[in-house]
């Protein structure tokens, strides 16, 4: 099974599959404590990253949607990576039968509206091509997430922990109106 990465374009921003050239940004992105403080708060080995690098590959293959490399116009390197995903967290059914959503920003690309307009843009995307249930996992403290699935139109379903850490566990039915 061969499938197209989309890409997709903004104002501002490229959204396209992931390259074997972007590994090692990412694997930088994914070992800055600034950027896993809110998500599990330990930064990743080169290993865990190309972990994850391939399951977002194969992400796309099995299910038809994953996360794409975050790219400003002119810039060389990702910025990071928006996108869905299944994680299968054991979080109960209303959460792990439906496709995850999840944005990551390194941070010199923090405060500057970019994570809004990558997630948009993916979820743009999602609405008119895979259409359905999204959610996601934020922890309670993480105001810039939260303000982004919060204008994504996500609401909450219940407080959680997740690997010892407490999370926010959100939905969103479709588009906002």
């Amino acid at each position: 099974m061969s499938r197209t990465i989309p890409t997709i374009n903004t104002s501002r921003l490229t959204l396209r599959g992931m390259r074997p050239e972007d590994f090692g940004r990412y694997a930088a992105i994914w070992s800055m404590p600034e950027v896993v403080e809110h998500i599990n708060g330990a930064p990743w080995s080169r290993s865990k990253a190309w972990d994850a690098f391939l399951r977002n590959a194969g992400h796309w293959q099995i299910t038809g949607f994953g996360q794409w490399a975050i790219h400003r116009h002119r810039a060389p390197d990702m910025c990071g990576q928006v996108g869905f995903f299944y994680a299968k967290r054991d979080l109960g059914e209303d959460f792990d039968d439906f496709p995850e959503a999840g944005w990551v920003l390194a941070p010199e690309a923090h405060g500057q509206g970019l994570g809004i307009e990558a997630a948009r843009a993916a979820h743009d995307w999602f609405d008119r091509v895979v259409t359905g249930r999204l959610v996601c996992m934020i922890a309670p403290e993480h105001g810039g997430s939260l303000r982004i699935a919060d204008a994504l139109g996500y609401e909450l379903m219940r407080d959680a922990e997740f690997d010892g850490s407490a999370v926010r566990l959100m939905a969103r039915k479709g588009p906002p109106q």
